[in-house]
């Protein structure tokens, strides 16, 4: 019997993300009778995912929390509150680093990336738990589910749908929503 969707608000909501047919960097994202296409990570997906490696890690990843580049209009509508973002916003990427893994603040001595960034990628973002909860050293650090590039050109590792379907999205995404890519 297939899984009924969850409705917004259940502790159960689960996003399913399949790679499509014909091309292992894009997917389809499921949730409930949505159906909406994205890009996966330059090297696909793997069960071994590694700093650096491009790939978009095969896991169930919950939902940590969200947040919206500074200046931006918070969506009408969207399951959980978005932290704002400004220039002196980054996320650690340096495994030997102790704040590997972590939003921290910039400027940054070890390596990093911006979270506040020249293209629309990061105006609406999710923080998804992978290496974050239960972290290891050089597992891979920064995935998140954001916005897509045209074209839906790989990501880094994340999962990126397009402006319009995160808008979608989004009213159904809560802190602990399950990400399952497989």
């Amino acid at each position: 019997m297939p899984e009924k969707p969850s409705r917004p608000g259940s502790a159960h909501s689960t996003v399913t993300v399949r790679t499509s047919p014909g091309d292992r960097l894009k997917a389809l994202v499921r949730f409930g009778p949505l159906v909406l296409p994205a890009a996966l990570g330059r090297g696909g997906v793997s069960s071994f995912k590694r700093e650096g490696d491009g790939c978009t890690p095969r896991a169930v990843m919950a939902v940590l929390g969200g947040f919206r580049r500074g200046g931006m209009l918070e969506p009408g509508r969207c399951g959980l509150a978005l932290s704002r973002t400004g220039t002196s916003d980054g996320w650690c990427d340096a495994p030997a680093h102790a704040a590997y893994n972590r939003q921290v603040r910039l400027p940054f001595p070890a390596s990093h990336e911006t979270l506040t960034r020249t293209d629309a990628l990061y105006d609406f973002g999710f923080v998804l738990d992978w290496n974050i909860s239960s972290r290891r050293r050089a597992r891979g650090s920064a995935i998140f589910l954001h916005l897509a590039r045209p074209g839906y050109r790989p990501t880094e590792g994340c999962i990126a749908l397009s402006r319009r379907d995160m808008l979608r999205l989004m009213p159904f995404l809560r802190r602990g929503t399950t990400v399952r890519v497989v």
